[in-house]
């Protein structure tokens, strides 16, 4: 059985992904811990800092078949995968984050959203209605619709005010195919 070393996903503890990684370094493990300027206000003033991208993980390159030394480092929960498998990052998923990082733009954790997830708008005059997530228009605008006297509506939102509402997955599949069902009757 041949070993390979792949790029893996450790959960962490929160607020511990610098020394964790700094841990897995000193015991010779390549790590990758994502962060973007981050603006926080101490004491009246607004300070820039530097913010974990993915608070809770660090990313390492390591042989699955010897991750007991990965697993027994102070701070690491364990190994992101299915049950206890392993399951490595996609190369090209982790050069586009190296990508996004080193490119200089600005960056900001986002909630993860797939079309036929519910959400809910938090807009001042929309805040709290629910929809579902139709389509993605562009970078920054989705389309939602909603459901009002048991007809639908859909309109075009900024997605910086929509987050998803989280179900189990049955669900969400239920959801995705009342989606069908609607874009087939907006579209």
């Amino acid at each position: 059985m041949a070993s390979e070393e792949r790029w893996f996903a450790l959960q962490v503890k929160v607020r511990c992904e610098g020394s964790t990684a700094a841990f897995l370094s000193g015991k010779g493990y390549e790590t990758f811990v994502p962060s973007y300027r981050a603006k926080r206000r101490w004491g009246g003033r607004v300070q820039e800092v530097s913010a974990t991208l993915f608070p809770g993980y660090v990313f390492c390159h390591f042989d699955a078949q010897k991750r007991l030394p990965i697993l027994v480092t102070p701070g690491v929960v364990s190994v992101v995968g299915r049950g206890r498998v392993p399951v490595p990052l996609e190369d090209t998923e982790l050069a586009a984050v190296r990508a996004a990082v080193s490119s200089g733009l600005r960056l900001e954790p986002w909630p993860y959203l797939e079309i036929g997830q519910q959400v809910r708008i938090q807009d001042h005059s929309l805040s709290g209605l629910e929809g579902i997530l139709i389509d993605f228009r562009g970078g920054h605008r989705i389309i939602v619709s909603v459901s009002l006297l048991r007809r639908s509506v859909a309109m075009e939102i900024d997605r910086s005010r929509v987050v998803p509402i989280t179900h189990g997955r049955a669900h969400n599949l239920e959801i995705a195919h009342r989606q069908d069902l609607l874009h087939e009757v907006v579209a």
